[in-house]
C-alpha cells in the first residue's frame, strides 16, 4: 500500500542532458510514485522533449499508474537551465499545503518523506532539509544494473549506499516547504540565472526572515551523473553567469531581514504570479 502523502507537491524541473541523467529522473519518478500517493509536477524544459520520447513510458512500465505525475514540456534553445524561472512556474501550479522542490537525482528513506510532510502540515516548521549538515551525503557509483537492482527490490536503499562513498550535504537537493511560507518568504529567485548560489541564499534567507527551518538528520542518496555548464562545480568556469550570480549571492548574503524584506518586495518577477 501507498504511503499517503496527498497532501503534497513534488515539482521536479529537468533537462536530459545525459543518458545517466535519464536514468536519475526515471529512477526517482519510479521511487515516488510507486512508494507515495501523491502529486508530482515534472517540468522539461529543452530544444526539444527527450523525456516524453523515451523516459516516461519506463516509468508507466515499472509503475503502471502513473496518474499522479503531470508532466510539463516548454520548448527552449536557451543554453542556460534557468533552473528557478522554472520551480516557481510549477509552484503556482500547486494547491497543497507542502510543496517539496526536488532535484531529479537524489532519494532517501520512505519514513522521512512523511515526517517532514507531517511536520509542515501539523504547524511545527515552515521549510525542512530532509538530511543532516555535514557528512550526510552518500554520492551513488549509479549504473543500470545498480539502479534495476534497487527498484526490483523494493527500494531497498541499502543497495545504492553499498556502491556509495560519504561526502558532505549542503543546502541544495531537497526542499519541503510550506506553500503559503514559499510564497511570502519570495519564491525562488529568478535574479539568479541558471546554475548558482541560490542554494545557499534560500537557506540564509528564509532564516533571515524568521521562518522557522529545520533538519531531519538523516542520509540522502545523491546518484551522481556527468555534469556539464548548468551543473555545479562545472558551472564556476562554463557558466555565462556564474560571476554575476555570485555577486548577487554576496550582497544578499549580508542583509538584515529588514533589507531583504525590502529587496524582496521590489522583484518585479514576483508581479507574475499575484
Amino acid at each position: 500500500m501507498k504511503r499517503d502523502l496527498k497532501d503534497c507537491t513534488f515539482i521536479v524541473p529537468i533537462r536530459i542532458e545525459s543518458s545517466d541523467r535519464m536514468r536519475n529522473v526515471i529512477t526517482i519518478l519510479c521511487y515516488l510514485n510507486s512508494n507515495f500517493d501523491t502529486n508530482i509536477i515534472v517540468k522539461e524544459v529543452d530544444k526539444e522533449s527527450i523525456f516524453d520520447k523515451s523516459g516516461l513510458d519506463q516509468v508507466k512500465e515499472y509503475c503502471g499508474d502513473i496518474s499522479s505525475i503531470n508532466y510539463i514540456f516548454e520548448q527552449s534553445d536557451d543554453p542556460i537551465f534557468l533552473r528557478e524561472k522554472i520551480l516557481n512556474e510549477m509552484l503556482v501550479l500547486t494547491k497543497t499545503k507542502v510543496v517539496v522542490n526536488y532535484d531529479c537525482d537524489v532519494v532517501f528513506p520512505l519514513y522521512v518523506y512523511e515526517e517532514a510532510c507531517r511536520k509542515i502540515i501539523e504547524g511545527e516548521s515552515d521549510m525542512i532539509y530532509p538530511y543532516g549538515e555535514g557528512p550526510w551525503q552518500y554520492r551513488v557509483r549509479a549504473t543500470d544494473e545498480v539502479v534495476s537492482n534497487f527498484l526490483n527490490n523494493e527500494c531497498d536503499l541499502k543497495i545504492l549506499q553499498d556502491v556509495s562513498w560519504v561526502d558532505n550535504a549542503g543546502a541544495g537537493w531537497v526542499q519541503f516547504l510550506n506553500r503559503d511560507v514559499y510564497f511570502e518568504g519570495g519564491m525562488e529567485n529568478e535574479n539568479f540565472m541558471g546554475s548558482a548560489p541560490d542554494d545557499y541564499e534560500r537557506e540564509n534567507r528564509f532564516k533571515t526572515l524568521g521562518y522557522r527551518v529545520h533538519r531531519i538528520d538523516e542520509f540522502i542518496c545523491h546518484l551522481e551523473h556527468s555534469r556539464g555548464m548548468n551543473s555545479y562545480p562545472q558551472s564556476m568556469t562554463q557558466h555565462p553567469y556564474w560571476d554575476q550570480n555570485q555577486k548577487l549571492w554576496d550582497y544578499l548574503e549580508q542583509c538584515s531581514k529588514e533589507e531583504l524584506q525590502e529587496y524582496y518586495s521590489k522583484q518585479p518577477y514576483l508581479n507574475k504570479y499575484k
